[in-house]
C-alpha cells in the first residue's frame, strides 16, 4: 500500500506553484525544463523505468538527474539500505558506518587523504573553494565556464541568476573557458598572488586538446593556487577513477555526488590531508568551520553508497554503460545522417553522459524545435529531457526502443525546422527554457 493514497496526491499536483517555489526543488526538474506532455510528477521506479502520475510507464533517461547510476530501486543498495534502517538513521556520536565508508574512498579514489561527507554537490563545492580560500589566504576564486558547480553565492553570483548575491561577493568569482588556457593565463596575470584555486570539471562534453588540463594544473600549481576537479558527474561514470584518473590529473581537492549512493542522498568532498585537515581538530592554524551538518552522514545513504561502490566493482558498471552508450550514441548518429539533419541537430559528450544539441537554418540554439523533439520522445513513452543518463540497468532493448523514438521524433523535428513560419503549431505547449535567466 502506498504511504499517500492517489486521492490524496493528485488534487496537489495542479497546485504545486502554490506550495513551492518554482514547483519542484531543483529547478532542472521544474516544468519549465520538459515538454507539457512529460509527467508532472513521478510516482516510483525500477530498472530503468519510471510510472509517472498519469499513469504511464516510461524509459528513464533522466535517472534522478544522472544520480542513479545503478537502476531505480538497484536489489544490491536497497538491501543494504533496509539492514541499515533496522539499526537507526542518525545518533549524537559518528556511527561505525562513516569510518568504513572514508575508508573504502580513501582506499578506491585517486588523491583521497580525507574525505568529508555532505548531502549535496553545492555543499562539497563550497566546501573545497573554503578550504582553498584559508589555505592560501586569497580571496579569487577561477571557474571554469561550466553550467553548474554550486547555488552558493560564490557561483550563482557568477551567473544571470545572480539576484540576493551582493557584488562584493558577485567581483570575487572569474570565469575562464574551457579549451583556452589563455584565458586563464590572462586571470593570473591580472590578479597576481590573489586567486585561491581553480575549479573545474575534467571534462563535459568535448575533448580536452592541446594537453589542455594537464597545462591548467600546472599553470595552477606555478602560481601557488589549489586545483579543485568537480567530479559530480563524471566520478563513478567514468569509472570509480573518475575523470582524474582517465587524464592523469592530481587535483588538490576533488568533488563527488551524482551516482555514488544510487540516488540516494550522499556527496563527497575528498582532497590532500593537509588541505582537509584545517577542517579538523588536531592542527594549530586557524580553524575552518568547513562542513558540520546533521544529515550528513546519516547512515542510509551510507549504507547505500558502501553498496553501490561495492556493485560498481563487482559488476563492471563502468565498461557496461561506457558500452551501451557508444551503441547508442553511434545509432543516433546513423539516423541524423539518415534524415539528413546533420546540420540541426547532433548527440554530443561521452558514451556514460550523452546530450543532444538543437539548432536552426541560422545555426543557432532553438528551445522551440528542442521541445518538439521532447515532445516526440514523451510520446513514445521516454522520460527525456535532452540528455541520456545511461545506467547499468538500461540494455539492448531500451536502447533498441530508444533508437526507434529518435527515429520517429526526427521526423518531426524536420517538418517543424522546414515549416518556419507554422513552427509553433508544432508545440503542444509553450517551449522550455533555460535553467540560468534573468526573469521567469
Amino acid at each position: 500500500m502506498a504511504l499517500v493514497q492517489k486521492t490524496d496526491w493528485e488534487p496537489l499536483i495542479a497546485r504545486r506553484h502554490e506550495l513551492i517555489p518554482g514547483g519542484a526543488h531543483t529547478y532542472s526538474k521544474g516544468d519549465d525544463q520538459f515538454s507539457v506532455n512529460a509527467p508532472a510528477a513521478i510516482v516510483k521506479g525500477s530498472g530503468c523505468f519510471v510510472i509517472g502520475s498519469d499513469g504511464k510507464e516510461y524509459i528513464d533517461w533522466c535517472m534522478g538527474i544522472r544520480s542513479v547510476l545503478l537502476g531505480n530501486c538497484y536489489p544490491a543498495v536497497q538491501d543494504a539500505v533496509r539492514m541499515q534502517m533496522d539499526e537507526g538513521t542518525n545518533f549524537g556520536r559518528p556511527h561505525y558506518m562513516e569510518f568504513v565508508l572514508a575508508y573504502l574512498l580513501t582506499s578506491k579514489l585517486p588523491n583521497a587523504q580525507m574525505v568529508k561527507f555532505a548531502k549535496n554537490g553545492s555543499t562539497v563545492t563550497t566546501g573545497a573553494t573554503k578550504l582553498a580560500r584559508a589555505f592560501t589566504g586569497r580571496k579569487y576564486i577561477a571557474a571554469c565556464n561550466h553550467p553548474f558547480f554550486s547555488y552558493d553565492d560564490w557561483f550563482i553570483g557568477s551567473t544571470v541568476c545572480a539576484a540576493g548575491v551582493p557584488d562584493e561577493i558577485k567581483q570575487l568569482t572569474l570565469t575562464f573557458r574551457y579549451n583556452d588556457i589563455e584565458s586563464l593565463k590572462k586571470l593570473f596575470m591580472e590578479h597576481p598572488g590573489e586567486i585561491a584555486c581553480v575549479i573545474m570539471e575534467a571534462i563535459t562534453t568535448e575533448e580536452p586538446k592541446n594537453n589542455f588540463l594537464l597545462q591548467v594544473q600546472e599553470l595552477t600549481q606555478k602560481n601557488g593556487a589549489l586545483f579543485i576537479v568537480d567530479e559530480m558527474v563524471t566520478g563513478f561514470r567514468f569509472g570509480i577513477g573518475g575523470a582524474q584518473a582517465r587524464y592523469n590529473l592530481t587535483p588538490d581537492l576533488s568533488t563527488y555526488g551524482k551516482g555514488i549512493a544510487n540516488g540516494y542522498s550522499l556527496a563527497v568532498l575528498a582532497g590532500r590531508r593537509d588541505v582537509m585537515e584545517l577542517g579538523g581538530l588536531t592542527h594549530t592554524k586557524p580553524r575552518v568551520f568547513l562542513i558540520s551538518t546533521t544529515h550528513g552522514a546519516e547512515t542510509i545513504a551510507l549504507a547505500a553508497a558502501y553498496a553501490a561502490i561495492q556493485a560498481f566493482a563487482e559488476q563492471r558498471v563502468a565498461e557496461t554503460i561506457w558500452k551501451n552508450g557508444e551503441r547508442l550514441a553511434q545509432g543516433i548518429r546513423d539516423l541524423i545522417v539518415r534524415h539528413s539533419l546533420g546540420q540541426y541537430i547532433d548527440v554530443v559528450g561521452f558514451p556514460p553522459n550523452l546530450s543532444m544539441s538543437y539548432k536552426d537554418q541560422e545555426g543557432a540554439v532553438n528551445l522551440a524545435l528542442k521541445t518538439v523533439f521532447l515532445q516526440e520522445m514523451v510520446k513514445e513513452g521516454l522520460l527525456f529531457q535532452g540528455y541520456f543518463a545511461i545506467s547499468f540497468s538500461h540494455g539492448e532493448a531500451e536502447i533498441e526502443r530508444t533508437l526507434a523514438a529518435v527515429d520517429r521524433a526526427l521526423s518531426v523535428y524536420r517538418r517543424a525546422l522546414e515549416d518556419v513560419v507554422h513552427r509553433d503549431q508544432y508545440l503542444l505547449g509553450p517551449a522550455v527554457k533555460p535553467v540560468f535567466r534573468e526573469y521567469n
